[in-house]
């Protein structure tokens, strides 16, 4: 029987073939990961937007949009820092993520709880994200590459702010809504 998981009965994963062997490397594969996402993350937006029965959602989202595009850009200049072609890697955890978004929409009617739906996939997303830019950034800073560690700060910190926003619509409004029907 093939071993599908590179694991031996220990629990032991061999490294892939072209597994990273340095922090470098570890980082660029990292960035190009999160480059997918947010990839996918521009084409989803745009139908959370149009789902959303809540004006303030709805907006919130689409200008989420714009500047999901920017971050995109900025990922760019990154690569661009790194003397690296910006390329995407499936990231298995957004397409999780987006698929799971996809089913609260399907399991839920338009209304606030559909809304509250789409909160919730969303802050799962910005909690993926905001881990992910965190952990960039302290990559960046350790090898010494200050210019990009500031470019994924500002993204890291648009994240959290995106996540506040979305809390602050659940608890101001949203969820009560939610709550009542």
């Amino acid at each position: 029987m093939k071993n599908t998981n590179n694991s031996d009965k220990s629990g032991f994963v061999a490294a892939a073939s072209d597994a990273a062997n340095d922090l470098r490397a570890f980082f660029i594969d990292s960035l190009r990961d999160i480059y997918w996402a947010e990839n996918a993350l521009v084409k989803a937006l745009p139908k959370m937007a149009a789902n959303a029965t809540s004006p303030h959602l709805s907006t919130a989202i689409s200008e989420h949009h714009s500047i999901t595009q920017n971050q995109l850009r900025r990922l760019e200049q990154v690569f661009e820092l790194l003397g690296e072609k910006a390329e995407a890697k499936k990231c298995e955890a957004m397409a999780g993520l987006l698929k799971e978004g996809d089913s609260i929409l399907a399991e839920t009617q338009p209304g606030p709880v559909r809304d509250a739906g789409i909160i919730a996939a969303s802050q799962k997303i910005e909690h993926y994200e905001i881990a992910t830019y965190g952990t960039l950034c302290a990559f960046a800073k350790t090898l010494g590459e200050n210019d990009a560690a500031k470019l994924l700060m500002q993204t890291l910190a648009e994240e959290k702010e995106a996540d506040m926003l979305l809390s602050d619509a659940a608890y101001n409004q949203i969820n009560f809504e939610a709550a009542a029907e």
